[in-house]
């Protein structure tokens, strides 16, 4: 009896090498879609919820403080019957407003720079000056998302003003550099820019005299810090204003006096 070998036959359900490949693509390719969307979402909460969130925070803590305005309550004073001035943190202590971004500009400063206090609104660093004080009355805020309160802080120009209101006072502060040729990171004789870019371990930005440690202060200073550029936090934008002694006015209504609204009308293009 002869015996004949018999030849298998292919199994049609086998993976060839192509069916394997394109399994290892198609789940690459998921995955990256998958990625894709987290991306997308996050992108999503960062720019607009989050900025929902950060609004409804802000709304309350600017009501606060125009609540405590109202009952005679200063809180830059601290609490009342302390014999030393203590700010609770998260608490709004001024109004921030810049006629260069616009008339609907207003955010409430609160005190702190904790991620809790920021995201309430632009947050007071508690080591610095107080508004109007000698030194340098600094404070920080998102650029994107949560509120983004300095999201167009590179726009401002020499000169420009930057109006606090506190209880008792309305300070209008000038952003330094030179005016002539609009370069902001143009020194004046006190050395210190309109506008510079810095690490962000670097705190002698903050300091009462900024970049100069251990030099006692002659001017009243304003220093506002956010991220740079935008969507990283890779850098710090730091902007310098020194206080305009001419428009400071005290603060004896809800109303902005009338030599602060004009400067709306005085924004130079």
């Amino acid at each position: 009896m002869s015996h004949y070998a018999v030849e298998a036959e292919p199994d049609p359900a086998a993976p060839t090498a192509g069916d394997r490949v394109r399994f290892v693509l198609r789940g690459i390719g998921q995955t990256l879609i998958t990625l894709g969307l987290v991306v997308l979402l996050f992108v999503v909460y960062e720019v607009y919820i989050s900025n929902f969130f950060a609004h409804q925070r802000q709304v309350k803590v600017h009501n606060a403080l125009e609540n405590a305005w109202a009952n005679g309550r200063d809180p830059l004073l601290g609490l009342p019957g302390s014999a030393s001035v203590t700010i609770p943190l998260g608490v709004g202590i001024a109004n921030l407003y810049i006629p260069r971004l616009g008339k609907d500009y207003a955010w409430t400063i609160v005190q702190g720079t904790s991620d809790a206090d920021l995201n309430e609104g632009p947050g007071h660093y508690v080591e610095t000056q107080l508004p109007g004080q000698t030194g340098n009355f600094a404070i920080a805020g998102h650029r994107v998302g949560k509120g983004e309160p300095f999201l167009n802080l590179d726009k401002l120009r020499p000169g420009d003003a930057v109006i606090v209101e506190t209880k008792s006072t309305w300070y209008v502060y000038r952003v330094k550099g030179s005016i002539v040729d609009s370069d902001l990171g143009s020194t004046v004789p006190d050395g210190v820019p309109g506008r510079e870019i810095v690490d962000p371990s670097d705190g002698s930005v903050i300091m009462p005299v900024p970049n100069h440690p251990g030099l006692a202060p002659t001017e009243k200073l304003m220093t506002m810090t956010t991220c740079h550029p935008k969507f990283t936090a890779e850098q710090r934008m730091v902007v310098h204003a020194v206080i305009d002694p001419t428009l400071t006015r005290p603060r004896t209504g809800d109303t902005k006096p009338a030599v602060i609204e004009a400067l709306y009308s005085k924004v130079r293009v």
